[in-house]
């Protein structure tokens, strides 16, 4: 722990310093970069710590952007709260359905509980274009961010450190939450549920707990999403996004805090920083999910651990080589790939 808060410390510096440094373009990348990485370490709460692979967490990221775009068109406009507290409203938005729609699928365990949520988020994504009056459409809904505490939330840098305070009071949550007895006894039900049942624990109210509050912090990521973007429609709801957070979870690793951030970071640059340059980035991005899978159960954020141990049973020649190894099969994967996009593409 200690090592660590050196890290976190230059960390927040090179985030606070970002849009010093950044285009516009970019510092709109890095928005999406910390919303996608709430998003990920909120899911990683009920996937990564309880143990419940959910297949529809857009559902509470999609509740939290509509809450905070009525909010934002309350009053005629003026807002049910000032702009820099409207998140509140996703994450009471996202905490409410939450309750509810786990208090239903953590009734059952494994592949029915990941149907249950599929299922779910794919009725919102069905509804939502019929239910007009509360998702706009398949225009959606869009609104304007409002004046507040002398600042007019016009510009990206605003945005930016609106996002960024809400995404580093969210995961100070997340942690401390990690670090009590229900978050303690959130582990122990990933770990053996029979068992905390035995002992005369409320497995299924401990299930529902986890689910609502990874449900609220996504609506928090929700509600950031729709005051960055001022609008929202039922694409929000699409079994795209529920995928794209597990495999950023996944990607960067649940067995850690960070890890999940740091893969939806890494994974949403990646993803602007490719998708103009190749047609093919989401293959990529599925090829890395299936290595990561069979050779870095840990993650990327355990690359790290890897190299140290590699290091130290090795030594320095071994590692060197093992780097060099790696790039050079990756850069054969990628004109393989890009050679032969090329070629289908002519034909």
């Amino acid at each position: 722990m200690r090592a660590s808060l050196p890290v976190c410390a230059v960390g927040l510096v090179l985030l606070a310093a970002l849009p010093a440094v950044l285009p516009a373009g970019l510092l709109i990348a890095s928005i999406q970069m910390l919303i996608a990485a709430l998003f990920a370490s909120a899911y990683s709460l009920l996937s990564g710590r309880a143990g419940m692979l959910s297949f529809g967490h857009a559902a509470y990221f999609g509740v939290g952007a509509f809450a905070v775009i009525h909010a934002m068109n309350a009053f005629g406009g003026t807002g049910l709260l000032p702009t820099p507290l409207l998140p509140l409203v996703g994450a009471a938005a996202g905490l409410a359905f939450g309750i509810v729609a786990g208090w239903f699928a953590t009734k059952r365990g494994g592949t029915a509980f990941a149907m249950i949520t599929l299922a779910i988020a794919e009725l919102l994504h069905a509804l939502a274009p019929q239910l007009k009056g509360l998702f706009g459409g398949e225009s959606g809904i869009s609104s304007m961010r409002a004046p507040a505490l002398g600042l007019t939330f016009g510009s990206t840098i605003q945005v930016y450190y609106l996002v960024l305070a809400w995404v580093l009071v969210s995961l100070g949550l997340l942690y401390f939450h990690s670090l009590t007895p229900a978050g303690r006894l959130t582990l122990a039900l990933r770990e053996n549920g029979h068992r905390l049942r035995f002992l005369g624990y409320d497995v299924h109210g401990l299930g529902v707990s986890a689910f609502a509050i990874s449900a609220m912090f996504s609506g928090v990521a929700g509600g950031l999403q729709a005051l960055s973007n001022e609008a929202a429609n039922y694409a929000v709801f699409d079994a795209g996004v529920s995928a794209t957070v597990v495999l950023n979870s996944y990607i960067g690793g649940v067995g850690t805090f960070l890890g999940p951030a740091l893969g939806a970071a890494l994974m949403t640059f990646f993803g602007y920083a490719i998708s103009d340059a190749t047609q093919s980035w989401l293959l990529y991005q599925g090829v890395l999910f299936v290595l990561v899978m069979m050779y870095l159960p840990t993650g990327v954020s355990g690359l790290y651990g890897v190299g140290v141990r590699l290091v130290r049973e090795r030594g320095w020649r071994v590692a060197v080589l093992a780097t060099v190894g790696v790039v050079l099969l990756s850069a054969g994967g990628v004109f393989v790939i890009e050679t032969l996009q090329r070629s289908f593409a002519r034909t």
